[in-house]
């Protein structure tokens, strides 16, 4: 061997040995950040899968790992991972779970980690519902509101072309429809947002759910003559039957269908009407009004648990989640509305139905920010799913699910 390739060699292998400890150092230093997902349609593990692919292409020493869970297990799992200490890093919530978790001193506020520029992105409404006590806990990571759904021939054969304004016209309408062989108004009475499908009336008719200071008052004269309202749509066979056996998405179906004339959900099932029913010829409106105006506005947001080894490159992926194509991909593809002021500004948006669903926040209501929101919304399911069924008249029912709820959030 020469000496020329000799030195070449040991080269050679100084070069292959740098290389596998560059490799080494990777390797240790390499960090997974579990993150926990709410389904919300078939699209919604795809979506971040491939964000997770193309954070990770980016940053080549960070995997992230993609965990879907369906919504009604979701708080029952974190809860019971939480106990276990095998949570995840990140984690997709409802916003109104925020008060119980930042009690339970769970999960990191965000302020310190955001920039100003980052906190400019949002728009204010959507990022201080994920405030508590100051501090942001959680980033919206979805948002929505809600309007009435009509079928646009139903209605217009029951004399209402541009849908109906009030609860009265509604009923009016709904009797019309069901001459015809049809449902005219939609309930949903099981699963999730049960009781939210009843605030809708309450709400419209000067109704609250607590008051000022976290009592329940939702057995006021207002939340009575609401529940009536309802109780008078079924009773008189104008909703679907078997309401307390329909979950939204089972509502929303009979109306893809075009078995219903009527029904009150998100944004999203403009999107899903789209890809599944192209033809049907559908309209929004606001929901019907009693006394006032009214919608309900929703965030889940996206929080950092407080356990976390990898707090920095959750951060990470975080801010890449908040960018502006990953936003509109997600936000367009589930057919929620904008949270940030660049989603908002995207073409994407600018389609009838998104924008009149932004013309209803105005008038919109949140879920009450109070330490066991959760176990009085099962409260008042419960209560309802009795009127619904016969089993307890409105005023019996609310007055005990009052009673009930008070003594659960001591008031």
């Amino acid at each position: 061997m020469t000496r020329l390739s000799s030195i070449t060699s040991i080269h050679t292998k100084i070069l292959l040995s740098l290389g596998a400890a560059l490799l080494g150092m990777n390797t240790a230093n390499a960090e997974t950040v579990r993150i926990a997902v709410a389904h919300y349609s078939d699209q919604t593990l795809p979506y971040f899968e491939k964000m997770a692919k193309e954070f990770s292409k980016a940053n080549p020493g960070i995997t992230i790992k993609v965990e879907e869970v369906n919504w009604d297990s979701l708080q029952q799992k974190l809860q019971t991972d939480i106990v276990g200490g095998t949570n995840p890093d990140l984690s997709i919530v409802a916003t109104r779970w925020l008060l119980d978790l930042v009690r339970d001193d769970v999960i990191e506020p965000l302020d310190a980690r955001m920039t100003p520029a980052f906190k400019d992105k949002f728009i204010g409404a959507f990022i201080n519902s994920g405030k508590v006590a100051s501090k942001t806990y959680g980033l919206p990571i979805s948002a929505s509101a809600r309007g009435l759904y009509y079928n646009k021939a139903m209605l217009e054969k029951a004399g209402y072309p541009n849908g109906p304004k009030t609860w009265d016209e509604v009923i009016a309408a709904s009797k019309k429809i069901k001459a015809t062989g049809a449902y005219g108004f939609g309930i949903q009475g099981k699963e999730i947002e049960t009781e939210i499908y009843w605030f809708y009336s309450l709400w419209t008719n000067g109704g609250e759910v607590v008051d000022t200071n976290g009592k329940a008052v939702f057995d006021s004269a207002a939340g009575i003559k609401a529940a009536n309202i309802y109780k008078s749509l079924i009773d008189q066979g104008l909703t679907q039957p078997g309401v307390t056996s329909n979950s939204r998405e089972d509502v929303q179906n009979l109306f893809k269908q075009g078995r219903l004339g009527m029904v009150i959900t998100a944004p999203f099932l403009a999107r899903q009407i789209q890809k599944e029913k192209p033809g049907l010829q559908y309209g929004v409106t606001a929901i019907p009004q009693g006394s006032n105006a009214a919608t309900f506005a929703t965030t889940d947001s996206l929080i950092l648990f407080k356990n976390s080894k990898v707090k920095t490159a959750a951060w990470q992926f975080s801010e890449f989640l908040f960018s502006k194509a990953a936003r509109v991909a997600f936000t367009s593809g589930e057919g929620f509305l904008p949270t940030t002021k660049e989603e908002a500004a995207d073409p994407a948006f600018n389609d009838a139905v998104t924008q009149s669903f932004i013309s209803y926040l105005p008038t919109a209501k949140f879920a009450p920010v109070i330490a066991g929101w959760e176990d009085l919304s099962k409260i008042v399911a419960n209560a309802m799913q009795a009127v619904y069924l016969g089993k307890s008249k409105p005023e019996d029912a609310l007055k005990t699910a009052a009673l009930q709820a008070n003594k659960m959030l001591k008031k």
